[in-house]
C-alpha cells in the first residue's frame, strides 16, 4: 500500500505537534498545514480543535480551510474530527450566537450537556477517561471496540440528524455521541492524541485506510 499523504490542519486551534508525534510513533508522517491546496489534495486530513465553536468556524471560514476539508471529503479522502473538530464537521452548535455554521459534512447539530448532568452531582465539562460502547457493527477502525477506553474534555456534544451517522457512544450521566462516521468523514469527540494505547491504535487505523 502506498504511504498515505496525512495533513493535519493548522489553524491555531488545538494541540497540533502532539497529534503530529502520536502518527510518528505508530509509525506514519504527518504534515501539520495551513495551506488549503495541500489539504485539498491529501488522502487524510485530520481535523483538531480545542475551545469555542463560533471562533474556530470564523477562523477555518477566513482562511478558505473550511472549502479545503470539504473538497478533500468530495474528493474521498479520509477525514477525521477530533474533540471540537469533530463539532465542526456538523451543521452548527448551540454554543455561542449561532452565526457561525459548521462544515455541513455530517447533518446535525451539537448541543450542551443538560442541566440533569450536573443534578447527578457530575462535572460540566466532562474531562477525564470513558469507555466506549460501538454502535457500528463493521469492520471499519477495527481497533475501536466496545470497551475501549479515551480520554475526553467537552463541554457540548454532536447529536446527528441521521442515527446511523452514530458510530459510538459514551456515558456521562447521559449517553452522548462519542463518534460519527458518514461514509469517509468520521469524528472522535474524545482526544487520540491523549488516549493512550486506544488513541495509538485509532490513529494507526486511520492512517491505514485505503
Amino acid at each position: 500500500m502506498a504511504s498515505p499523504s496525512i495533513s493535519i490542519v493548522d489553524y491555531g486551534v488545538g494541540n497540533v505537534a502532539s497529534v503530529r508525534n502520536m502518527f510518528k510513533r505508530v509509525g506514519f508522517d504527518a504534515q501539520a498545514t495551513g495551506d488549503p491546496d495541500v489539504i485539498a489534495r491529501a488522502s487524510h486530513v485530520l481535523l483538531p480543535g480545542v475551545g469555542a465553536f463560533e471562533r474556530a468556524a470564523r477562523i477555518l471560514r477566513e482562511a478558505g480551510l473550511d472549502e479545503a476539508v470539504k473538497t478533500a471529503a468530495s474528493a474521498g479522502s479520509n477525514i477525521l474530527g477530533i474533540c471540537l473538530g469533530m463539532q465542526l464537521l456538523l451543521d452548527a452548535s448551540e454554543e455561542g450566537t449561532g452565526t457561525e455554521p459548521g462544515l455541513g459534512l455530517i447533518p446535525g447539530l451539537v448541543v450542551a450537556f443538560p442541566q440533569e448532568v450536573v443534578n447527578q452531582g457530575l462535572r460540566v465539562p466532562h474531562m477525564g477517561w470513558n469507555r466506549i460502547e460501538r454502535v457500528d457493527g463493521g469492520t471499519f477502525l477495527p481497533a475501536v471496540s466496545t470497551g475501549s477506553r479515551y480520554y475526553f474534555v467537552h463541554s457540548y456534544f454532536a447529536v446527528p440528524a441521521d442515527p446511523a451517522h452514530r458510530f459510538a457512544t459514551a456515558r456521562h450521566g447521559i449517553e452522548f455521541t462519542a463518534m460519527v462516521r458518514r461514509d469517509n468523514v468520521l469524528g472522535a469527540q474524545f482526544h487520540p492524541e491523549k488516549s493512550s494505547r486506544s488513541g495509538m491504535a485509532m490513529l494507526r487505523d486511520f492512517a491505514e485506510l485505503a
